[in-house]
């Protein structure tokens, strides 16, 4: 399935499933534009990926990776980007992928304490680069879709945390407004051919994951739900191939305004994860989609 000729941008691909996507997109041949705060305004671990060894992977996989710097809580600065994109391009754009979430950085994110023992500005943490930021980058992407009249898609990435109890309060609320938004930018949208869908990935092996874990205070049913699913979970790479086997799809369009899974579409396109393994969640995963 091949990218070749497309340009992509994915937020937050500096690490975790938005670098997982991005470096999938990048072998299937597109041209993909990976944000991620600037290392300068944030301390960042030495042991983790950088945004420029992403865009080199990127690169070095058969696409072409571009590194751009972009704090998504400040609208001008991602208004720039969609500007260099189309400038670079001559106007092309033909997937954006809102992964962003600065929650990760933030120390209150995983203490699993009541909402109402946590500082109120959890929320603001959680859903301003993620829920606020996915709104402001479809806005500019969709002004590129629009004015080139070549159709387009954007994948909104949410979790089965829109459906039920996850993580904390501010997550839910965040993550059940992601869904909203792709059901209804894509009304919007939809007489200009630009395909909206919110993608649920599982269980994912990244850095939260490991963390969890490998806490022996977090003892709550998400931790044990996490260790209990850490052979069965799904690689940062999964989604990747998820949203590579979407844009291939000459139907997808009849997929706009929905809730995707990626194990599900696995089993739609037959597709596998990058160790060959056939992703099928655990019975407690299976538990909290039927909730």
């Amino acid at each position: 399935m091949s990218l070749r000729g497309k340009v992509a941008v994915v937020t937050g691909a500096s690490r975790g499933v938005g670098r997982g996507i991005a470096l999938q997109l990048g072998e299937a041949g597109a041209k993909v534009y990976i944000t991620g705060r600037d290392p300068k305004n944030k301390n960042v671990d030495s042991g983790l990926p950088t945004l420029e060894q992403t865009a080199a992977e990127i690169t070095q996989r058969g696409g072409k990776g571009v590194a751009v710097y972009v704090d998504h809580k400040d609208d001008s600065q991602v208004e720039k980007l969609f500007e260099q994109i189309a400038r670079e391009n001559n106007g092309q754009l033909d997937i954006l992928v809102n992964n962003a979430f600065g929650a990760l950085e933030s120390a209150s994110f995983a203490t699993f304490k009541p909402f109402w023992e946590q500082e109120t500005s959890v929320y603001d943490s959680v859903n301003n680069v993620g829920l606020r930021s996915h709104y402001v980058a479809s806005a500019y992407a969709a002004r590129i879709f629009v004015k080139n009249g070549r159709g387009g898609l954007i994948v909104n990435i949410s979790s089965v945390g829109a459906k039920t109890y996850f993580f904390n309060v501010a997550y839910g609320i965040g993550k059940a407004g992601v869904d909203r938004l792709t059901a209804d930018s894509a009304i919007e949208l939809k007489p200009h051919k630009v395909t909206v869908v919110s993608l649920w990935p599982g269980q994912v092996k990244t850095e939260v994951f490991e963390r969890v874990i490998q806490d022996d205070k977090h003892q709550t049913d998400f931790s044990k739900l996490l260790r209990d699913g850490v052979n069965s979970a799904e690689s940062a790479e999964y989604s990747g191939i998820a949203i590579v086997a979407l844009a291939n799809d000459s139907n997808i369009f009849d997929k706009t305004g929905k809730v995707l899974l990626t194990y599900q579409l696995g089993q739609e396109y037959n597709f596998k994860d990058i160790d060959g393994r056939e992703i099928v969640p655990t019975e407690d995963y299976k538990k909290l989609l039927r909730n």
